[in-house]
């Protein structure tokens, strides 16, 4: 029997909706919080353990870990880091998947993103665990979608695909381009939903005005891969079109999507996440903006502390429909903050070094400008209090010893920096 499944039992199996279940896609979403996590560090050992066991590649990258050590958020956090970023070497290193994989023969699917990384995809039904936010955005069976995400080389239509499929909705895998053909399918199959980025949509719909073509049929949407604008939101409500979107990565499957509250984007059930400073794995305070860190429960793909490279917060409290995960602000940018300095390369993790040498600095950004076409770089640093005497010297030379690079040091009260996840700043202005 698989790890995930032993802790969980029935709980963690998502299930199709039925009429006695109207609002939910499944009882999951509306557990008690505490539940939902007690559940979720029951199984991370066996799922530690599971992937240590049948993964070579995590059985290197958690060669010092007792996987039964590992009961709580404590001692996950204190477990390493693997970024996305990381997968095309690890992969070069090890085919295909680099070791990361705990099945081969029994996977349906391999997919190809720019890297090239090669992603994994299962038999199992919903694999990618999207009928969650499909259902939210209002899909049932018997709708019949039209899904334009790409179907060749990346898993976005057919993660979306899989979803849909698995909630009962009939799917016309129209796939990207031909906006003229996608307005004369949505007509003449009188299509209610869609599927696909908030960009191509606008394009069909625009599509269809100038072509007079009829698609009033189309009442949803689900959409991702790129921000939605609010004005278009507005724009599709007009016209009876309701739009919500979901955030998901072609490695964890869905992590989280709105509901009709839009209040934030809720997490999927069968995830562990953090929030960590870049270039770190340290959890950052509640709210504050830092990198998206996922567990999952995968069988065939266990990923242990994944770093998504995003940005994102998590919000207080609960959503005001009732679902009781916990929610974060969405997409905010990217982790990864990497900049050249004088043709050499500075990294958050380099600023995070520097922040653990000296234990005044509470948070701290790296500010890189280019005043009369030098480059120059500013750590500034929140603290309590005035400075000790030598402290910006001390600092100074822990930014020349880690980076070989010269900065300046200039202090700031407590809470002077923005809430933005950014540890460096790139404000270097080109003429």
């Amino acid at each position: 029997m698989l790890p995930v499944a032993e802790a969980f039992g029935p709980l963690l199996l998502s299930r199709p909706p039925t009429d006695s279940m109207p609002q939910y896609y499944d009882s999951l979403e509306a557990r008690d919080p505490g539940e939902r996590e007690r559940l979720l560090m029951a199984a991370l050992a066996g799922q530690i353990a599971h992937a240590k066991r049948k993964a070579p590649g995590w059985a290197r990258i958690l060669a010092d870990v007792d996987p039964a050590d590992v009961t709580g958020r404590a001692a996950l956090a204190k477990l390493p880091v693997t970024r996305k970023s990381d997968l095309a070497g690890l992969q070069r290193g090890e085919r295909p998947f680099g070791g990361l994989n705990a099945t081969l023969a029994q996977l349906g699917k391999v997919f190809v993103s720019p890297g090239p990384i090669y992603e994994p995809e299962g038999r199992g039904r919903d694999w990618w665990r999207t009928a969650r936010a499909l259902f939210a955005a209002g899909f049932r069976p018997g709708d019949l979608a039209i899904n334009t995400f790409a179907y060749h080389f990346t898993p976005a239509g057919s993660m979306l695909e899989s979803g849909a499929i698995a909630l009962g909705c009939t799917v016309v895998p129209t796939g990207t381009g031909q906006t003229e053909m996608q307005a004369a399918t949505l007509a003449d199959l009188r299509a209610s939903a869609y599927i696909g980025t908030p960009s191509f949509l606008k394009l069909i719909v625009e599509k269809a005005d100038e072509l007079k073509t009829d698609i009033r049929s189309l009442k949803k949407a689900a959409v991702g891969a790129e921000y939605l604008p609010p004005a278009l939101r507005a724009a599709m409500a007009e016209r009876g079109i309701r739009v919500l979107q979901s955030y998901a990565s072609a490695d964890l499957g869905l992590i989280a999507y709105e509901s009709e509250a839009l209040e934030g984007m809720i997490l999927d059930e069968a995830l562990i996440l953090e929030i960590v400073r870049p270039g770190t794995g340290e959890p950052v305070p509640e709210g504050e903006v830092g990198e998206v860190v996922v567990t999952s429960f995968n069988p065939d793909y266990p990923l242990i502390r994944f770093g998504t490279g995003d940005l994102s917060a998590t919000l207080p409290g609960q959503s005001p429909c009732g679902r009781t995960n916990v929610r974060i602000r969405g997409w905010m940018g990217r982790a990864d903050q990497t900049t050249k300095v004088k043709g050499m390369f500075v990294q958050p993790s380099q600023v995070a070094e520097i922040v653990r040498r000296h234990k005044e600095i509470l948070k701290a950004r790296l500010v890189v400008d280019n005043p009369g076409g030098t480059d120059r770089m500013t750590l500034q640093c929140e603290m309590r209090g005035m400075p000790p005497a030598g402290l910006a010297q001390a600092i100074q030379d822990s930014i020349r010893s880690i980076t070989k690079l010269r900065g300046e040091v200039a202090f700031r009260e407590l809470g002077e920096l923005p809430n933005d996840g950014k540890v460096i700043e790139d404000a270097k202005k080109y003429d």
